[in-house]
């Protein structure tokens, strides 16, 4: 390979620590003097190899900040394959999302701030518990607003989770903070055990009986909404909230949005269990956006048989409506080896964060 070979790097995360080039060509040696790259620009670096330096046939690399502990990570904070060049080098940019900090997937001080409180949902009839995360510089930023992500399934959102695991959510956050893309409040609502279905759904089932999902989402709309904006400095316009979940927490989303347009126009719809409303591709060719939207919809080709083809229906089904309607921005994600499972919808989390209120380009 020709020694001549420049590499150019793109990453979000700008911070005091320098970038180094490593791999086959040094041993892997991840913070020799001679492989640091040089600042461009905000974010941008690059590194030109010696014309003197022999270069194996396939160079296989990584970018580090001057360590393994502070190595370059995926935008969800997991680990990355080796990157390679064979005969031909790259035409655009390599980016790196996120960095190790000092050997942890995020930088502890950027965990959002959390609130709970026990709320009172009279459409129900019960009480429920209502987390509220803060973005860690709030109280530092007293003249500014935020847009707000009220969430579903919140046993399954925080710390450990309950029952099925984890999203992390908290710790997403602090990542996406690294990229300052973590000026976002959001509330996590818990399920109601036993009912769940019922709130989620807003049709008759044969599991459940008679769906209370508009019962739910007149909750979010009149009691919590209101308290949410009136006690935190929140953006309470339409595209400016958005709400979001994951099975039938993803259903109830998506129904939130055709149902309340005027107050949910981000939507997060994780492996929605569009199966057991199969009315709801007619509701959305009906629907008429008020105001521009945006949908962010993941699935796993590993869930079902159903779940891909019936997301790809759906997304046909809610873009036709755009003949009468303000435009639906939607965005599908699909991975082959997703499974139903907090791990793949807490790996997505950023990745829709910052395409919903960020206008983030996802490949």
């Amino acid at each position: 390979m020709s020694s001549s070979l420049c590499l150019e790097l793109f990453t979000p995360v700008t911070d005091d620590r320098p970038v180094f080039v490593t791999g086959n060509f040094c041993d892997w040696l991840p913070d020799l003097e001679a492989f640091q790259m040089q600042p461009v620009g905000t974010g941008q670096y690059t590194f030109t190899f010696p014309a003197d330096l022999p270069l194996p046939e396939t160079l296989e690399y990584k970018y580090t900040k001057g360590g393994w502990d502070h190595i370059e990570l995926s935008s969800a904070g997991e680990p990355t394959p080796n990157r390679s060049i064979g005969t031909q080098p790259h035409n655009e940019p390599d980016i790196v999302p996120h960095w190790l900090w000092f050997g942890q997937p995020f930088n502890a001080e950027f965990l959002p701030k959390l609130v709970n409180e026990e709320f009172h949902l009279p459409q129900l009839g019960t009480n429920r518990r209502v987390n509220v995360l803060l973005p860690y510089d709030y109280e530092n930023q007293p003249d500014k607003s935020y847009p707000v992500l009220y969430m579903n399934d919140g046993q399954n959102l925080l710390g450990e989770g309950t029952g099925y695991g984890s999203w992390h959510v908290e710790e997403k956050m602090a990542i996406l903070a690294s990229r300052r893309h973590h000026e976002l409040i959001i509330v996590t609502i818990d399920h109601g055990e036993q009912q769940r279905i019922q709130e989620y759904t807003v049709e008759q089932t044969r599991m459940a009986g008679r769906g209370r999902g508009r019962d739910y989402l007149k909750f979010i709309r009149e009691t919590l909404k209101p308290a949410i904006d009136k006690n935190l400095r929140t953006l309470p316009d339409a595209e400016n909230t958005g709400i979001g979940g994951s099975s039938l927490g993803g259903l109830i989303s998506v129904y939130a949005g055709m149902m309340h347009p005027d107050v949910f126009a981000r939507l997060m719809v994780f492996s929605p269990s569009l199966w057991i409303s199969p009315k709801i591709y007619f509701d959305a060719i009906r629907f008429q956006a008020p105001v521009p939207m945006r949908l962010f919809a993941y699935g796993g080709e590993a869930e079902s048989k159903y779940m891909v083809p019936n997301l790809e229906r759906f997304k046909v089904a809610l873009a036709r409506q755009q003949y009468g309607g303000n435009p639906i921005d939607i965005h599908l994600s699909i991975y082959p080896d997703g499974t139903h499972q907090e791990i793949h919808w807490s790996r997505e989390f950023p990745l829709a964060v910052e395409w919903l209120f960020y206008g983030e380009h996802v490949a």
